[in-house]
């Protein structure tokens, strides 16, 4: 059973959203969905179930880094049978064009994480989103008037880099965005054969060193919660 989730047989939905923040979790809970019910405070991880136009949905809360979520991630799956799960978090623009709450879908994360070079030694593992629901949320963004933007994105293991501007060098190989949970998601789920997907909004650029506040966050954050959940429906 599940060591870091409290929840019991069949309080969580096939269908999770993966915020970073455990209260953003709440938040969402709260904000969107129905008759949300608490299932999870285990180390303040906070995870809610509720439902969306009548469908069940949970939000669990997963922590900063891609070790944080693959503890999450693993469990969601193996232990309470999740089958879709979708990212949804702040990221910082690598870009000139994407800018402060611009929403960017992660086609592909690369990363700075030696997570798969234990798996594939002296290999390049490429994870990628779930095509149909990477299609799902491109065409409710557009049938919506939602701008996105789409791409690679990049999962770094350091929130405070040694070398501010080692991000040029991936931002000139056409990386998006730097987040810090994607790869090991679109890992995670291709081994257990399971659909995720990585929506991101911009609340900071690297290029110019504009950010967003805190309390910014959750209204900028409104629209990409929207187009998660009109793709898990």
């Amino acid at each position: 059973m599940s060591t870091h989730i409290e929840a019991k047989p069949g309080e969580i939905a096939e269908s999770v959203l993966l915020p970073g923040d455990p209260m953003r979790a709440k938040w969402i809970a709260e904000t969107f969905l129905e008759d949300a019910k608490c299932y999870n405070d285990v180390r303040g991880m906070l995870g809610y179930t509720g439902t969306f136009q009548g469908k069940p949905i949970s939000v669990q809360g997963t922590g900063m880094g891609i070790p944080s979520a693959l503890i999450y991630c693993h469990e969601l799956i193996n232990d309470y049978g999740v089958k879709n799960l979708i990212r949804v978090g702040s990221a910082g623009s690598y870009q000139k064009d994407i800018n402060l709450r611009d929403i960017v879908i992660a086609m592909a994360a690369s990363s700075t994480s030696g997570i798969n070079n234990t798996r594939f030694v002296n290999c390049d593992y490429s994870p990628t989103a779930h095509f149909d629901l990477f299609m799902k949320a491109a065409l409710y963004a557009k049938e919506n008037n939602i701008p996105i933007k789409a791409g690679n994105v990049l999962s770094s293991d350091q929130f405070y880099e040694d070398d501010f501007n080692n991000y040029k060098n991936w931002a000139n190989f056409g990386v998006l965005c730097v987040e810090m949970e994607a790869a090991g998601l679109y890992t995670i789920a291709a081994k257990f054969n399971v659909k995720a997907l990585a929506i991101l909004t911009i609340s900071d650029s690297l290029v110019t060193g504009e950010s967003i506040s805190a309390d910014e966050r959750e209204v900028s954050f409104s629209k990409m919660i929207e187009i998660a959940l009109n793709t898990l429906h």
